[in-house]
C-alpha cells in the first residue's frame, strides 16, 4: 500500500509561526524532505527514527533540481511510509506545491496540503509593516522578484501592477531589483514611493533596510544585501517608525544577539523562551544530561524508607524534588509520609517545584547558596537533628559539612546524576567562527561539561560568560574563565534579568 505524503508549509521562520497541523503531520512522518527556509529547529518535532532528506534551494545553488523532487516524494510513499514535505512558508505561494501535488496524483499517491503562513504578509508585519492600512492600502499584490530578466516577454502585466495596487510584495528579487524598480518607475510608480528590503524576515537575524523605488538598486549595493530577502514598496512603509516591534531595543533588548544556552535537554527550554521573548536567538547545546544515580536509587529508596527518622528534609533543586518523589511514589507513598518532617529549599524554583507536589517548604533562605540554608538552618535544629539531603550525587559538601559541624546527623543521598551530553563539533566550530555572543551556564557542571565538550578554553574567551550564581561564576573562574555576568537571584528568572540590564 501506498504511504501519504504531506504537502506542508513551515512558514517564514520563526518556529512559532508554525500550525498545529503541520506540527501533528511533523509528529506523524517517516520521512522529512525539507527546504533551505524551513526553520531546523522545526525537525525536532520529527520522530527520532525519521529519516531527513535536505533539498534546500538557494540562488545558483540546488541541492536537488524540482523534477527529482517530486519523484523523491512518490518514492517515498510508494514504500508505504508517511512522507512530510516541509517548505519555507505556504507550499502554494512560489513553492512549486502544485507540482508536486500533480506527480503525486499522477502516480496515485494520497496526498494532503498544510498550508504555511506566507513570508508575503508574515515578514512585513514582523518589520512593523502592514501590507494593507487603512486609509493607507487597501490592496496587495504578491510578485516574484525572481523572473529571468533575459526573457523576451515577461509575465508580469508591469502596466497594470505598477499603479493597480497599493502595496507591492516581490518574493526572492534581490538579484533583479535593477529590473524591477525600472519597470516600476516606467510605468508610472513614483521613484519616491517608499520601499523596503527586509531579509531574513522572522527570524533573530532580521535586518530592515528602508529606501525608495528610485533609490533602492543603490540601496542593495551599499549594504550587501542578499537573499533571503523581500521587496516591499508601497506607502504602509512609511508605518515602520511607529508599528515597528520585533527589533525596537526597547522591548527586544537581546535583538540579534546570539546566545548559547548550555542546560539539560530537557530544561534548556524555559531559559530560551525568555531569553528569545527578549530578541535573542538561542542556540540549544544540552552539555549535561540528567541520569538515575550511580547506585540506582538504592540509597534514596532507603532514606524513603525511614522517613520517620528525619527531623528534616533540604532540598536544593528541582531535579532533587522530582526525583524524590518519583521514588516516593514508586515506594507506594505520597506526601503524608513525610510525616512531622520540616522542609527547606534552596532557590524559589525549587520551593515552586515542592508546592507542585502539596508541600510548602517551612524555609526558604533570600540567597540561594548552600552556606545560606546551613546559616538559617542552625537555629532551628534541635540537638542531634537528623537531615535527609537528597540531591545531585556529584554535588558540592559545603552544606552537609556546615550542618555536621553544628552537631547534625546529615544522610547524603543520591537523587539524580548529571552526566555529560554527546559532544557536538557544530558547537565548537561556531564558538571559534564568532557566531556566538554569549554562553549561559546554570550550574557548576554545565561549565565542566562544555569545557570537556570543547576540549579547551580559547573559544570561550571570546564571548561574554553569564553564569547563574557563584558558585557556577567561581566554578568558570576555576577554569580561567572570567564572567561577564553573575545572576544576583540565582534563579533562571534572576539570570535573564541580569543579562538584560547588562545588554541595555
Amino acid at each position: 500500500m501506498n504511504g501519504t505524503v504531506f504537502l506542508v508549509g513551515a512558514g517564514p521562520g520563526d518556529p512559532r509561526l508554525l500550525t498545529v497541523g503541520a506540527m501533528e503531520c511533523m509528529k506523524r512522518a517517516e520521512v522529512v524532505v525539507y527546504d533551505h527556509l524551513a526553520d531546523e529547529s522545526i525537525l525536532s518535532y520529527a520522530p527520532a527514527d525519521a529519516e531527513l532528506i535536505y533539498v534546500g534551494k538557494q540562488s545558483c545553488k540546488h541541492t536537488m533540481r524540482q523534477e527529482d523532487i517530486n519523484v523523491l516524494l512518490a518514492d517515498k510513499a510508494a514504500e508505504g511510509k508517511t512522507v512530510v514535505r516541509l517548505k519555507g512558508g505556504d507550499p502554494f505561494v512560489f513553492g512549486r506545491g502544485g507540482e508536486e501535488a500533480l506527480l503525486l496524483l499522477e502516480r496515485g499517491i494520497p496526498f494532503e496540503i498544510l498550508p504555511g503562513v506566507t513570508s508575503a504578509v508574515s515578514v512585513p508585519a514582523y518589520a512593523g509593516i502592514p501590507v494593507t492600512h487603512r486609509g493607507v492600502a487597501v490592496s496587495f499584490a504578491v510578485v516574484t522578484g525572481h523572473e529571468d530578466p533575459t526573457k523576451a516577454h515577461s509575465n508580469i502585466r508591469w502596466e497594470h501592477l505598477a499603479t493597480g495596487v497599493d502595496t507591492l510584495v516581490f518574493l526572492m528579487g534581490v538579484a533583479n531589483i535593477p529590473v524591477i524598480t525600472k519597470k516600476l518607475i516606467e510605468h508610472g510608480r513614483p521613484a519616491d514611493t517608499p520601499a523596503a528590503f527586509i531579509r531574513w524576515g522572522t527570524h533573530p537575524e532580521q535586518e530592515t533596510y528602508v529606501t525608495t523605488v528610485g533609490e533602492a538598486a543603490e540601496t542593495v549595493v551599499r549594504a550587501g544585501i542578499r537573499p533571503p530577502a523581500i521587496f516591499i514598496v508601497g506607502d504602509v512603509v512609511k508605518l515602520r517608525d511607529n508599528l515597528r516591534w520585533f527589533d525596537r531595543p526597547a522591548t527586544r533588548p537581546l535583538f540579534g544577539k546570539r546566545i548559547l544556552v548550555t542546560r539539560a535537554r530537557v530544561q534548556a527550554s524555559a531559559l530560551t523562551e525568555k531569553l528569545t521573548a527578549l530578541g535573542a536567538a538561542c542556540i540549544e547545546a544540552p552539555v549535561i544530561r540528567i541520569a538515575p544515580p550511580a547506585d540506582g536509587y538504592a540509597a534514596l529508596d532507603g532514606a524513603i524508607a525511614e522517613l520517620n527518622a528525619y527531623q528534616w528534609l533540604i532540598f536544593t533543586s528541582v531535579n532533587g524534588v522530582e526525583h524524590f518523589f518519583a521514588r516516593l511514589h514508586a515506594a507506594g507513598k505520597d506526601t503524608r509520609a513525610l510525616g512531622y518532617a520540616r522542609v527547606a529549599a534552596i532557590g524559589a524554583a525549587t520551593s515552586a517545584a515542592l508546592r507542585a507536589f502539596g508541600i510548602r517548604a517551612d524555609l526558604v533562605p533570600p540567597e540561594f547558596r548552600a552556606e545560606a540554608v546551613a546559616e538559617e538552618l542552625r537555629p532551628l535544629l534541635p540537638p542531634r537533628a537528623r537531615i535527609l539531603l537528597p540531591r545531585a550525587q556529584e554535588a558540592r559538601d559545603v552544606l552537609p559539612d556546615t550542618l555536621r559541624a553544628h552537631g547534625a546527623i546529615v544522610d547524603v543521598v543520591a537523587a539524580y546524576e548529571t552526566v555529560p551530553e554527546i559532544e557536538d563539533a557544530a558547537i565548537a566550530q561556531r564558538l571559534a567562527s564568532g557566531e556566538i555572543d554569549m554562553v549561559t551556564f546554570t550550574s557548576s557542571s554545565t561549565v565542566k561539561n562544555l569545557v570537556k565538550m570543547l576540549g579547551n578554553i580559547t573559544p570561550l574567551q571570546q564571548v561574554k560568560i553569564a553564569c547563574i550564581g557563584p558558585v557556577t561564576a567561581d566554578t568558570a573562574r576555576s577554569f580561567a574563565l572570567e564572567p561577564d555576568i553573575v545572576a544576583k537571584e540565582y534563579t533562571i528568572d534572576g539570570l535573564v534579568r541580569s543579562i538584560k540590564e547588562y545588554m541595555q
